[in-house]
C-alpha cells in the first residue's frame, strides 16, 4: 500500500530566455566586430562568450519547452531533467570557453598585438548595458539549473564586458597593451568557478543525491518524531529537477488504522520542515514480518 502526494511547479521560463537570446544575439554580432577591427582579445572573448551564450540561450529555451510537456506512460516522471542536461551543457561549454581564452591570452603576451583602446571602451560600454539587461531579465525567473545556466554565460559576458571596459580604458590612457590578456585570464579564472558549481549541481540530480541542504539522517529523526511513527526505514531523498524534492520511505505504525492521520501530519512536517511535496509513503505495522510469503509456506 502505498500514499502519493505530488505538488507541481510551474514551468513558465521560456519568456525570458527568448527575450535574452534575441538580445545576446543581436549584440554578439556588433562586437565580433568590433573586437576584430580594434584587434582587442578581452572584446573578441566577451564576443566569443555572447555567440555561445545565444547557443545556450537556445538550448535554455528548448529545455524550457521540453519540460512543460505533461508527463506520459513512457516518461512518467515528465520532462523536467531536460534543463538539467541543458545546465551540463552549458556548462561544459563554458569551460571550453575558458580554456580557448586562456590559451589565446597567453599567445597575446608572448607576442602583443596594437590595441584601439577608444573603439574598445565604446564597445565594452554598450555591451556592459546589453549584459545588464539580459541578466536582469533572466534573475527574474524562476531560478532552476537550467536557468542558472544561462544566467552563468550571460554573467560571464557582464564580466568580460567590464573587463573590455577596463582595458580599453587602460590602453587608451597608458598604452599597456598587456592589461587585455590578463583581463582576460582575471574573467575566465571567475567564470571556471561558477561553470564548476554549476555542473556539480546538475551531477547532483542527475545522480539523484540528497540535496545539499538537507541531511537524510535529520530528516528520518524528524519524520520518526511525528506522533504514531514508530520508525522509518528506506528512506530516500532526490531531486526529480532542479525544482522539485521527491521522498520516499517506509513508515513503521503501530496501528493501521490510524494511517489516514499519521499520513497528514508527516505531510505537513516535510512540506513546512524541509518544502518536501513529492512523497511517497509505504505504511508497515509494528509487528510486520519481512519474510517472503513463499518462504513462510514453505516452512509449515
Amino acid at each position: 500500500m502505498h500514499d502519493h502526494t505530488h505538488h507541481h511547479h510551474g514551468t513558465n521560463h521560456l519568456k525570458p530566455l527568448i527575450w535574452g537570446l534575441v538580445i545576446t544575439l543581436a549584440f554578439a554580432m556588433v562586437e565580433a566586430i568590433g573586437g576584430w577591427i580594434s584587434g582587442s582579445l578581452a572584446l573578441l572573448g566577451d564576443a566569443g562568450h555572447m555567440v555561445t551564450d545565444s547557443f545556450s540561450l537556445a538550448l535554455a529555451a528548448v529545455a524550457a519547452l521540453l519540460a512543460r510537456k505533461p508527463a506520459s506512460r513512457e516518461m512518467s516522471f515528465g520532462w523536467g531533467r531536460a534543463e538539467v542536461l541543458a545546465a551540463v551543457v552549458n556548462a561544459v561549454l563554458m569551460l571550453l570557453i575558458v580554456i580557448g581564452i586562456s590559451v589565446a591570452a597567453v599567445n597575446r603576451l608572448r607576442e602583443p598585438q596594437p590595441v584601439q583602446g577608444g573603439m574598445v571602451m565604446l564597445i565594452a560600454a554598450v555591451g556592459l548595458l546589453v549584459n545588464i539587461v539580459v541578466a536582469w531579465v533572466l534573475h527574474r525567473g524562476e531560478q532552476t539549473l537550467n536557468i542558472r545556466g544561462a544566467l552563468l554565460h550571460v554573467m560571464g559576458d557582464l564580466l568580460g564586458s567590464v573587463a573590455a571596459l577596463v582595458a580599453g580604458a587602460v590602453i587608451y590612457f597608458t598604452g599597456w597593451t598587456p592589461i587585455d590578456p590578463l583581463l582576460s585570464v582575471l574573467i575566465c579564472l571567475l567564470i571556471l568557478f561558477s561553470s564548476l558549481k554549476l555542473l556539480r549541481d546538475a551531477v547532483d540530480v542527475l545522480m539523484e543525491r540528497v540535496p545539499r541542504e538537507l541531511s537524510l539522517p535529520v530528516v528520518g529523526e524528524t519524520m520518526a518524531a511525528v506522533d504514531g511513527v514508530k520508525s522509518v526505514h528506506d528512506l530516500h531523498i532526490w531531486r526529480l529537477d532542479s525544482s522539485s524534492i521527491s521522498l520516499s520511505a517506509h513508515i513503521v505504525v503501530e496501528d493501521l488504522a490510524a494511517w489516514p492521520r499519521v499520513l497528514e501530519r508527516l505531510r505537513q512536517t516535510l512540506h513546512q520542515r524541509f518544502d518536501i511535496d513529492h512523497i511517497t509513503l509505504q505504511p508497515e505495522p509494528l509487528h510486520f514480518d519481512p519474510t517472503p510469503i513463499i518462504d513462510r509456506v514453505s516452512s509449515l
